[in-house]
């Protein structure tokens, strides 16, 4: 099934779990994508995997901190110009910080938003006038099931995410006339290195009792980042043209 044949697509946080899986899909699908992540050793990964599945010719790749205003004008621009055009953005780069509110420093706070929030930002408004140049351009934003349900001690994460929900609400409602679609994901309980990381920084304190509703109902484990990457590139290709200007948990249940 190639969905994405002759479509053109960035990916952020391609170097890694989730953003990793949705270069894999998409590429599998026939799409070209540009993937950019922080993480160039991670890249490399992404590239190999291309690479075993024939699909390295419609790949390309470049380190790209996307909380970098100049650094994001700059590799978008070059991007399009080598794409010939860009249909979709899919912007799934992320950082997570976990600690109790009371000790979340402002340097945390920052760091969290400038990447999770003002990067997805960055990100879609060097992208838009290609995007909107499609007639049918498509934005996909990572926001969490922290956005909408309690998660503790992940005041900045969850706050990022809710930024990242009414960003890609008043892009939806902003551009429908021009063609443009925006929507988002909320995973939760996936396995990625951000779930990984906040594993090892709950605090040795923590109250596990606050997590019990966490827990997926339809397996007594995590979901992999395929889970992930299929609901993507259904929404982003044409099966997902009348859904836009909303949020699509991918939990397994765990916030029914």
């Amino acid at each position: 099934m190639n969905r994405f044949d002759g479509r053109r697509i960035i990916v952020t946080g391609g170097g890694s779990g989730i953003g990793q899986g949705t270069v894999k899909r998409l590429l599998a699908e026939g799409g070209t994508v540009h993937a950019v992540d922080v993480n160039t050793a991670g890249l490399a990964v992404t590239t190999d995997a291309a690479v075993a599945d024939g699909n390295a010719d419609r790949l390309t790749t470049g380190t790209l901190d996307i909380s970098d205003e100049a650094a994001v004008g700059t590799q978008v621009a070059a991007a399009v110009e080598h794409l010939g055009g860009l249909d979709v953005l899919v912007n799934a780069a992320g950082i997570m910080r976990v600690s109790h509110t009371l000790d979340c420093s402002l340097e945390m706070w920052n760091q969290v938003i400038n990447v999770n929030l003002t990067g997805t930002f960055l990100m879609t408004r060097a992208a838009l006038p290609a995007l909107l140049a499609t007639g049918r351009g498509v934005v996909v934003n990572f926001s969490s099931t922290s956005a909408t349900f309690a998660h503790p001690y992940m005041a900045a994460y969850a706050a990022s995410k809710g930024g990242v929900d009414s960003l890609t609400h008043t892009l939806a409602v902003e551009y429908a006339k021009q063609g443009l679609r925006a929507v988002a994901v909320a995973p939760g309980g996936i396995t990625s290195g951000i779930t990984e990381d906040a594993g090892r920084m709950i605090p040795k304190d923590a109250d596990w009792s606050l997590f019990s509703k966490m827990n997926a109902i339809v397996s007594s484990g995590f979901g992999e980042p395929a889970d992930v990457a299929s609901v993507i590139a259904m929404l982003a290709s044409d099966d997902g043209r009348w859904i836009t200007a909303t949020s699509v948990r991918i939990d397994g249940g765990a916030h029914g």
